[in-house]
């Protein structure tokens, strides 16, 4: 059989019933009603929302649920806990380099202590011109009957110079001491020299007390000193973190002591042997470094036991913050105290660096002179520390502990 056009098998593209028997129409068909019935389903059966621009990914849920569960995750890897000790970090951050610049930016000379050697007619006038000098950088009124007199002074580090003037010349002497401080003894020189200018008159200097060939800036005994202070405070804080940060009891605040002293004999040890017969940098006697650094390891160790005992882990911060953001600046390493602003010079005494620094050069360059003071304040803090460990821990025991949010 011939198929005709009345078939289905051979459909004609203008037939209208073509269009009722619900056959799909093309482009050429020219029927408006078959475009519509022919749209894809995925447009007829899209929900009213999706028209309007409402949020949804593609499992249909909304986008607030990500964003809460993106904030869970920031919860989960950051605690408060966490975050508040890392705000503790920032701003112990930002107090270290505070004080590094503050105490060192612009050091200027103030009232350094020094003599003048001249005859009675001489000396007079010599002293009132130099105290007069802009912003007082020298303080010339300690006596010295003669050169020997003023030599034995600065050995006894009463002094940090003395300016022996020759009237019958245009040349006086200025003895200066760089193993107190090579910064310290070259203001010396430069104040001197400016002052002997501007009397037509030159200056000569003598080094009484020259710093060692190995350590030619006077600055190993300061190193050395910041070494110590360092494995006082992280022997502390391992002892802590390995049990807790406050000792259950007063046994065992007791043993951490022991270890702590046993661990600043060996350090002391280890330093003065280092700074001494194996870089050969300071020439003190090794066994009197020894025992300035065991000392003043304990005591930094010890500060650091009490400061965990009132404060938890947040005392390593606290021990941090007085031994290195306010002690190293202050100690008078690189600048002695007559060069730094006036609160650095006012606390440097009295902190554990700059007491264990003093005691360091004197030991190295002056024959251990001038040490009573700093080594009490060394002592002061040994014990005084210790007597707070052991006390916190006696009055916590059995009580519970304040501790930082989860």
């Amino acid at each position: 059989m011939i198929p005709t056009g009345d078939t289905p098998d051979a459909p004609r593209g203008g037939d209208p019933a073509n269009a009722r028997r619900g056959e799909p129409a093309n482009h050429h068909n020219g029927d408006p009603a078959n475009a519509h019935r022919g749209e894809p389903a995925s447009h007829r059966g899209e929900p009213a929302h999706a028209h309007r621009g409402a949020p949804a990914n593609h499992q249909g849920k909304p986008a607030h649920t990500h964003r809460r569960g993106f904030l869970e995750e920031i919860r989960g890897a950051v605690s408060v806990r966490a975050a508040l000790l890392v705000l503790g970090v920032l701003v112990l951050q930002l107090a270290f380099i505070t004080s590094y610049i503050g105490a060192f930016h612009r050091p200027q000379p103030h009232r350094i202590p020094m003599a003048v050697v001249a005859p009675d007619q001489v000396r007079g006038t010599a002293v009132e011109r130099l105290q007069a000098l802009p912003g007082e950088p020298l303080e010339a009124t300690h006596g010295a009957r003669d050169v020997a007199d003023a030599r034995h002074r600065i050995a006894n580090r009463e002094i940090d110079g003395a300016l022996v003037i020759d009237p019958r010349g245009t040349t006086d002497t200025l003895l200066v001491a760089s193993g107190g401080g090579a910064s310290l003894a070259q203001a010396l020189e430069s104040v001197i020299g400016q002052a002997e200018k501007a009397q037509q008159r030159t200056v000569r200097v003598e080094d009484v007390a020259p710093a060692h060939d190995g350590d030619s800036r006077g600055l190993s005994s300061f190193y050395l000193v910041v070494g110590w202070c360092v494995g006082g405070y992280l022997c502390a804080a391992i002892l802590a973190i390995s049990a807790g940060a406050r000792p259950a009891n007063l046994r065992r605040a007791l043993l951490r002591l022991a270890v702590l002293a046993v661990y600043a004999v060996l350090g002391g040890l280890g330093g003065a042997l280092i700074a001494g017969p194996i870089l050969d940098a300071l020439p003190g006697k090794v066994v009197a470094l020894w025992g300035l650094g065991a000392l003043l390891v304990f005591a930094v160790g010890a500060i650091t036991l009490a400061c965990q005992g009132i404060a938890g882990t947040v005392g390593i911060g606290l021990a941090i913050l007085l031994v290195v953001v306010l002690g190293n600046p202050s100690a008078g390493g690189a600048y002695p105290y007559p060069l730094l602003p006036d609160f650095w010079r006012a606390i440097g005494p009295a902190l554990p660096t700059g007491a264990g620094t003093w005691t360091a050069r004197s030991i190295a360059y002056f024959q251990g002179n001038a040490v009573t003071c700093p080594l009490l304040v060394l002592s002061g803090w040994a014990v005084g520390a210790t007597a707070v460990a052991l006390g916190v821990a006696a009055f916590r025991r059995g009580r519970p502990y304040l501790h930082l949010p989860d």
